[in-house]
């Protein structure tokens, strides 16, 4: 007997896909999961001097390459991706690098939005 996945509630308007299901996650361990990005990785803090988020960009010799600087998460992001198409560069290929960055934006930008001079990168 196969029992029929259960409809999110949230979701009023659509329909199931016929392999539809629902899957619980598990906990991420930050040691064991974590796969470093080839490319490049990033150290980010907050001006409260200038009201901005700062993003640097290194190499794995821990050389600065680029820092972008913005007000808001999504106007960085944007600015890094077509920075690294443009120049057909390989600095985030790893989806949680780039999960990451969004993930260190939004706390970045509520620490500015809070005046909160304690944000720490993870």
């Amino acid at each position: 007997m196969m029992i029929e996945p259960q409809r999110p509630k949230w979701v009023k308007d659509k329909q199931l896909h016929k392999d539809f299901e629902v899957i619980q996650c598990g906990q991420y361990d930050d040691y064991q999961d974590h796969k470093n990005d080839d490319g490049c990785y990033i150290l980010m803090r907050v001006d409260f001097e200038f009201y901005e988020i700062q993003v640097a960009i290194l190499n794995y010799q821990h050389e600065i390459l680029k820092v972008f600087k913005g007000k808001r998460p999504q106007d960085i992001y944007h600015a890094i991706f077509e920075y690294e198409k443009k120049h057909t560069l390989s600095w985030f290929t790893e989806k949680q690098h780039i999960a990451y960055l969004g993930k260190e934006l939004k706390k970045a930008e509520i620490a500015l939005a809070l005046g909160n001079i304690g944000y720490y990168q993870e």
